[in-house]
């Protein structure tokens, strides 16, 4: 099965990044066919669009995905919608939408929509047109030339990390992570659904939400009683239930088991989030003390700032860097977002 999945263009290596680690989550093979801007085609053997369901429900830097029907040049385009057998396909109401993804296409997309719904409509008697809420979408894809017509199997909702934005919570303080990277680093963990995830500089909870979604139970700790507070209000806001939520300077901190994974975003500079502390100095001394709650096989995400070195707060732990994204927030700060394990 060949499945191609429209990726997010906010960044240039966390959408792959993110869709093999869920991939790889789900115990999914796959082969990359191609992989340019915007678009990720994908062979996956023996799966189902059902199990590519699970998937797609995690992504946060993916548009949409589809089966695809099939591939060709521009100039055949036509002649292979008139040969393909769309009635075992389209059985039901449907829409058909073309995306240019550059400018070299000749189509009018508008034209060639009408176009394909007529050869659709044409091979399939008694089946109508539903540009609202079809039950079929035939998406078209135009780009170098070529043409991809699929399927779609699942649209990753725009709606859920709008309405979860920070400001939107019950509970709000300036400098939290938006929903869609805090679901990203959930799920370059390969966090699995009855997992343990720890945020031991929880702040107002976002990574904690993004991760209870997909099924893992969370732990979180800070030191500010007014964050511990303020992340349960939004967990249960949330409709966040197994969780563990309390008060804890992450230099100190103690667990009953290890976890499967660490996700975190923990505060730059010297403030009362950082107990009055350099941040060079709270990261090292909560490096060593983290490093004994992750289990062998377990992952770390985390956020920093371009100017800290990681690799000098790393020294002396166990942690060993595996991949790295930088993301530009405005002039002066970059984001790094680290996946770590333990060596």
């Amino acid at each position: 099965m060949e499945i191609a999945l429209l990726l997010s263009k906010e960044h240039t290596t966390l959408p792959l990044a993110e869709v093999e680690a869920v991939l790889e989550c789900e115990g999914i093979n796959y082969h990359i066919k191609e992989e340019g801007e915007g678009l990720l085609i994908l062979d996956i053997p023996h799966e189902t669009p059902d199990i590519m369901m699970k998937v797609i429900k995690r992504l946060s830097f993916t548009h949409e995905a589809f089966q695809i029907l099939l591939q060709n040049d521009e100039d055949k385009l036509i002649s292979e919608m008139e040969k393909y057998p769309w009635k075992d396909i389209v059985k039901s109401d449907y829409a058909v939408r073309v995306k240019k993804m550059d400018k070299k296409s000749q189509f009018n997309t508008s034209k060639l929509e009408w176009e394909m719904g007529s050869i659709i409509n044409e091979a399939t008697p008694g089946v109508k047109v539903n540009l609202e809420d079809p039950s079929i979408f035939i998406r078209t894809i135009l780009k170098d030339g070529k043409v991809i017509v699929g399927q779609r199997i699942g649209k990753i909702s725009k709606k859920h990390f709008f309405n979860l934005k920070p400001h939107k919570r019950p509970f709000f303080y300036p400098g939290s992570m938006s929903p869609k990277l805090a679901r990203c680093m959930v799920n370059l963990t390969r966090i699995k659904k009855g997992q343990t995830l720890l945020d031991p500089f929880c702040g107002t909870g976002g990574i904690l939400i993004e991760a209870g979604i997909v099924g893992a139970r969370v732990i979180g700790t800070d030191i500010d009683y007014k964050m511990v507070k303020g992340t349960k209000e939004n967990l249960e806001h949330c409709g966040i239930s197994d969780y563990e939520v309390f008060r804890e300077d992450a230099r100190k901190l103690e667990l009953p088991s290890k976890v499967d994974a660490i996700v975190t975003d923990p505060p730059y500079g010297i403030s009362a989030s950082t107990g009055g502390e350099k941040s060079e100095d709270l990261y090292q001394q909560s490096m060593r003390s983290l490093q004994g709650l992750l289990k062998d096989d377990g992952r770390m995400c985390l956020a920093t700032p371009h100017y800290l070195d990681l690799d000098e707060v790393l020294e002396g732990t166990k942690f060993k860097i595996i991949e790295q994204h930088h993301i530009k927030m405005h002039k002066s700060l970059t984001r790094v977002i680290s996946v770590l394990t333990i060596s």
